[in-house]
């Protein structure tokens, strides 16, 4: 019994053609028992593959994502080296950039100054009934300027105004 060797033609043969009516080799319902190789396939093939488990001597030479053990060469670890250098360089030289954002406050607020806060347009946008609000925009720098000490300054100016609302929020 067996398919015989299926790394020969003949043997790739035999394995189709038992196959050709069959959706599987043994069993569909439960895991079978494993058996030696040559113990499955047709009864009348005569096994001429190796029994018992493949040769593990074989698995273990082929190495498909390379082996950790392999020393690096002298010319690879300095081309390395040169790499990261290069790469540490052009990190230092790169500016840090200055996190901003846009923000559209709905009121009057052109008085509150402040180091990183630049104020923009101001337009009148009708809420209804002939009522109109102001609407004035600002760039910050978001580590000098928070939307928090915004609201605390604007708010402040409770004689004009009634509420703060941020109409939009972006970042630059």
């Amino acid at each position: 019994m067996g398919f015989g060797d299926l790394k020969s033609p003949a043997g790739l043969q035999v394995l189709n053609d038992y196959l050709a009516d069959k959706s599987y080799i043994e069993g569909y319902i439960l895991p079978g028992v494993k058996k030696a190789l040559g113990k499955y396939g047709p009864a009348n093939v005569e096994d001429t593959a190796e029994s018992g488990a493949t040769d593990s001597k074989d698995d273990e030479d082929m190495d498909l994502f390379g082996s950790d053990e392999e020393e690096e060469s002298e010319e690879a670890k300095r081309i390395r080296e040169e790499h990261l250098a290069q790469y540490e360089s052009k990190k230092a030289r790169k500016q840090a950039l200055v996190a901003k954002s846009s923000i559209l406050l709905d009121e009057c607020v052109r008085s509150i100054q402040a180091d990183g806060l630049v104020w923009g347009s101001s337009k009148l946008v009708p809420v209804g009934y002939g009522i109109k609000k102001l609407q004035t925009q600002c760039v910050v720098e978001d580590d000098k300027v928070g939307t928090d000490m915004l609201e605390e300054q604007i708010t402040a100016f409770d004689e004009y105004v009634q509420f703060m609302d941020v109409a939009a929020f972006n970042k630059i």
